[in-house]
């Protein structure tokens, strides 16, 4: 799959991700801190991912989905790198996501944030109920323990 808009392009093919940008911006994060790049590697294999390259052809943006492909689906990592803002990157990302055969049909979409609420609800998206999800977090040392 892959979509032009002026000059910019959203790809899911894999082999053209700069995991190095990706990792970059993950690491420093809000919600993945210093997340090992092993694992951000991990992560982004065990997901769609959907990159966003400039008019250069480098990464702009990057988000990732997991899903089984019939009725659940979760939104990970979405970021447009800060040169790249202001232009409704964004937007397009996550329009992009949510018109993409098999994510396109699935019963629930589910993605957390802390700052980008308005961008989401604009796609339909409602907050949670409160009370009704449930989260286990667990401490970096804990989830990103020293390889071997």
């Amino acid at each position: 799959m892959e979509r032009h808009r002026d000059g910019y392009a959203i790809s899911d093919d894999r082999e053209r991700l700069d995991l190095d940008v990706v990792w970059g911006f993950l690491r420093t994060a809000y919600w993945s801190p210093g997340v090992p790049r092993d694992v951000a590697a991990a992560a982004i294999e065990g997901s769609r991912p959907f990159g966003l390259y400039g008019p250069d052809g480098r990464q702009a943006g990057f988000a990732r989905v997991v899903s089984d492909g019939a009725v659940f689906a979760w939104i990970a990592d979405l970021f447009v790198l800060e040169e790249h803002r202001r232009r409704g990157l964004g937007a397009w990302l996550v329009e992009t996501i949510l018109s993409t055969d098999p994510i396109d049909h699935v019963r629930v979409v589910l993605l957390a944030t802390d700052d980008a609420h308005g961008l989401y609800e604009r796609f339909g998206f409602v907050r949670a109920e409160e009370g009704r999800y449930l989260a286990l977090r667990r401490s970096p040392e804990v989830a990103y323990p020293a390889r071997r």
